[in-house]
């Protein structure tokens, strides 16, 4: 007999929606638009995302690629019901990894995974993308939203986002003459960014608060909003500094991992990047979760950023030209640290003094 007397299943009754898939992409079109620029201008819809790297201003380009995801900061933003900025941290954490290599993101695509959709929720998360790929002046140009009954369960959702940059052929980072005396400058983080949520998640829940509290570290915010706070985007500044003094040797983005495996990606093997905690002004939410969670100096730096989004290895003659470009761009700028020889079996981060917590 057919089901509930109908003439046969229909791909609705095994709930998937393909109404409400078409709905969401006419609600996220205008969102799109608004992040064309040279090299894309096309509709999304097709079977693919142009670019033309011509039209972008390329003449010899080396393409770089990187993809991410939200980690379970997408929990926080599930149960307190707020999915306007995670699309941000999802471009946030593509696109820095591409400026850290001294390429110009150009285009961005998402994977937005859900059991039912909800064309609503899907267009906040959409205007989120848009408002990333704006500030870091990179295109949507395609994505793929995918309803999956079954895997995940109702509310939940999960994003992965991949972005391509590209840079001229020979201007790539880490440049080759990183040496001994050179300067770490740290550039200031919005807060925990979109790395160690699952130990975030923990506290709060030792915490005993609820994510509408408010926030014990943010004057009038509650506590979902307050961890919400997207993952600076520190893509225009950087690429600025890149060519106004072409003084800029290595970047490192401080993702999960902190400072200890972060900053080894991008030095010389005979090097370590010497650091001083207490150069580092530590945002009040960084000092609650160590307080709450009982979590050691040394935890907090292998999981959090602790305050510092963006390291940048300049020469010591250098460090005082590029913070003023950095500045005059809205960044926090601070020394940090510098470079010094690495001894044999040593770590490629060692650490002065200690963090303020």
């Amino acid at each position: 007999m057919s089901q509930s007397g109908k003439n046969g299943l229909t791909y609705s009754d095994a709930g998937v929606d393909i109404d409400a898939g078409n709905l969401m992409v006419e609600k996220i079109k205008p969102a799109v638009r608004s992040t064309r620029r040279p090299g894309a201008d096309g509709e999304i819809g097709g079977f693919g995302g142009l670019f033309d790297l011509k039209a972008a201003g390329f003449t010899d380009p080396v393409l770089v690629a990187a993809n991410d995801g939200v980690g379970t900061k997408l929990k926080i933003a599930i149960d307190a019901n707020y999915h306007d900025t995670v699309g941000i941290d999802l471009v946030a954490m593509c696109v820095n990894d591409l400026v850290v290599q001294g390429a110009e993101p150009l285009f961005f695509l998402d994977y937005f995974a859900t059991g039912k959709l909800d064309p609503d929720q899907g267009a906040a998360i959409v205007s989120g993308i848009a408002a990333g790929c704006r500030e870091s002046g990179c295109a949507l140009i395609g994505g793929e939203t995918a309803e999956m009954p079954g895997m995940y369960s109702d509310g939940d959702y999960d994003l992965a986002g991949f972005a391509v940059g590209a840079a001229e052929r020979g201007q790539l980072l880490p440049a080759g003459d990183i040496s001994e005396g050179d300067v770490i400058l740290g550039l200031s983080s919005s807060g925990v960014h979109s790395n160690g949520f699952s130990l975030v998640r923990k506290i709060v829940s030792i915490s005993g608060l609820d994510w509408d509290a408010p926030a014990p570290f943010a004057d009038g915010k509650k506590l979902g909003e307050a961890l919400l706070t997207p993952t600076r985007i520190y893509v225009k500044p950087l690429l600025k500094a890149i060519r106004e003094t072409g003084a800029l040797k290595a970047l490192a983005h401080i993702t999960g991992g902190g400072f200890p495996e972060n900053i080894p990606r991008v030095l010389p093997k005979h090097l370590a990047a010497e650091i001083d905690l207490e150069a580092i002004e530590v945002p009040a939410v960084f000092s609650w979760l160590a307080k709450t969670g009982g979590v050691e100096a040394k935890e907090m730096l292998r999981t959090f950023n602790c305050g510092v989004g963006m390291i940048v290895v300049v020469s010591a003659e250098n460090a005082e030209k590029v913070t003023e470009v950095l500045t005059a761009q809205g960044e926090t700028v601070f020394p940090l640290g510098r470079m010094v020889a690495r001894e044999e079996g040593a770590h490629g981060t060692i650490y002065k003094g200690a963090l303020a917590l």
